[in-house]
């Protein structure tokens, strides 16, 4: 192993190790005909070992690497002068190699880490700041929508309050794609804008704030909803769709008495459609709140960094007059915060801001290894 080697390092090895080692039980079960008989468990290990088979790839990529870096380190020290100066030649390469192996096994671990969740929802509300923050809020959903657009991940509408001037009081959107989970979970918390309103006659610049929520989609997840702890109906569509959409109640609004959440589908022309979505709105929504409650301790600190969706919490300020887009959890181990182009971030160009989250949750999660 490389002598400096730290002990993040070292623990991410150990972890490596067990997905490992998990892989080959895996791939154990997969091999009974009993498991291939049964498809409720087949999906779920087949797409386990596809998530594993990677990172279990680069692993062996490494020690392969590992290996020459210690032989070359032996001849260098060794008695035959000549090889010895071609090993110390060749080493410096072989454990650049080694250790870029090193960073990629990361980035493959975390990703492995998020690829279970390809389905989530995106909530977009308005808050303080009356019709500007409903238009901000919509130029919140414009902008994640052209990112998505970008990734070719599904962009889907469930369901959204507007208002007279076309803003968003709230919308609910449903993505699905490959990484856009790990991508977008940042996003949650509160989003604000400092800009002249365009009901502003005098000029004057206004802050105002939208807040947005992403919670997974976990279809595998039980939580138990009580029956008579619901409230459901069915309810008239909204917005574009014809003389249909207001005549026939196509759309689904549920109730959950406890939590007091209520969600209203709209999207699709079936009802049934509708109401299989609500449900699982629900059921990621009181998921989001079992797994807070569980784990608030464990994920506090990082859950206050990330925006996990804390909707009081403010994450990020957009500044039209200064062309300045700042995320106040970025600015390096110091904390602080980064400022990117403005124009760029809103027409859906994302990539740096969100690379930059990444490479931050990359650095916390390994630490807490």
């Amino acid at each position: 192993m490389i002598q400096t080697m730290n002990q993040t390092d070292a623990a991410l090895l150990r972890k490596l190790e067990e997905l490992e080692t998990r892989l080959a039980v895996v791939k154990e079960e997969l091999a009974d005909p009993a498991v291939l008989a049964n498809s409720a468990r087949l999906v779920p290990l087949s797409k386990e070992q596809g998530q594993l088979e990677p990172v279990a790839e680069q692993l062996n990529a490494y020690r392969a690497a590992m290996k020459n870096v210690e032989e070359l380190r032996q001849l260098a020290e060794g008695g035959d002068a000549e090889m010895a100066e071609l090993a110390q030649a060749e080493l410096p390469e072989a454990e650049a190699r080694a250790a870029a192996i090193l960073e990629q096994l990361k980035d493959d671990f975390l990703a492995a880490e998020d690829a279970s969740i390809t389905s989530f929802f995106l909530e977009i509300r308005a808050g303080t700041g009356g019709e500007e923050a409903a238009l901000f809020a919509r130029d919140l959903f414009e902008m994640y929508r052209r990112y998505a657009e970008s990734k070719r991940w599904k962009f889907i509408v469930l369901d959204f309050s507007d208002t007279e001037r076309g803003g968003f009081k709230e919308v609910v959107i449903n993505i699905q794609g490959s990484d856009a989970w790990r991508h977008l979970r940042f996003e949650g918390g509160g989003h604000r804008v400092q800009r002249v309103p365009e009901t502003e006659t005098q000029g004057r610049i206004h802050t105002s704030l939208a807040t947005v929520a992403v919670l997974p989609e976990m279809p595998d997840v039980q939580i138990h909803i009580d029956p008579k702890d619901i409230e459901e109906f069915g309810c008239r569509g909204g917005g574009p769709g014809g003389q249909n959409v207001n005549k026939v109640e196509t759309g689904w609004m549920i109730k959950h008495k406890p939590s007091g959440l209520i969600f209203k589908m709209t999207e699709h022309k079936s009802q049934a459609q509708n109401k299989e979505r609500a449900w699982a709105l629900l059921r990621a929504t009181l998921y989001e709140q079992e797994q807070a409650r569980q784990h608030a301790a464990e994920r506090a600190s990082r859950k206050a960094m990330m925006g996990s969706g804390d909707r009081s919490q403010r994450i990020r300020t957009y500044n039209f007059p200064q062309n300045r887009c700042t995320d106040h959890r970025l600015g390096g181990e110091g904390g602080g915060e980064k400022n990117f182009n403005l124009d760029v971030i809103m027409q859906g160009h994302m990539d740096d801001l969100i690379n930059a989250l990444l490479e931050m949750d990359k650095r916390e999660r390994l630490k807490n290894l």
